[in-house]
């Protein structure tokens, strides 16, 4: 049997990987470098240390995390495509950003509902089964 991906799997994909690159650019360009802390604690700091303020408390209060996980909840929940896809880029992100525990839940429950969303049906006469008559 060979997989076969469809185009919203590519574009689930490519959604994935941007994100994930956005995710660790950010955080390697405006967060790790000690410089920002200096620029970013002036009285009149310069607009990049809004979304970097922001992306901090994000990370320190854990949301990347938890909404990962919610996120991948519902992907395995309601087997939906779209789901799992924002699971998975948001659990990425949440790794990234030290959100690892829920991020990385999150993001195996946002795969597996993907991974659901794209198989294909089952036949339930074929597999013998009567739950789906009833």
């Amino acid at each position: 049997m060979r997989a076969r991906l469809s185009r919203a799997d590519q574009t689930g994909i490519a959604v994935v990987v941007a994100v994930s690159a956005l995710a660790i650019a950010f955080r390697q360009l405006t967060i790790v470098p000690r410089a920002f802390v200096a620029i970013c604690a002036r009285p009149h700091p310069p607009l990049i240390c809004a979304p970097r303020q922001a992306v901090l408390w994000a990370q320190y209060e854990g949301w990347f995390g938890i909404a990962a996980l919610g996120l991948g909840l519902l992907a395995f929940a309601l087997a939906r495509r779209s789901l799992g896809v924002a699971a998975l880029a948001v659990g990425i992100a949440a790794v990234v950003n030290y959100n690892g525990t829920e991020g990385i839940i999150g993001a195996a429950f946002g795969l597996w509902g993907w991974l659901e969303a794209a198989a294909p049906a089952r036949d339930s006469a074929a597999t013998g089964s009567d739950h789906a008559r009833q």
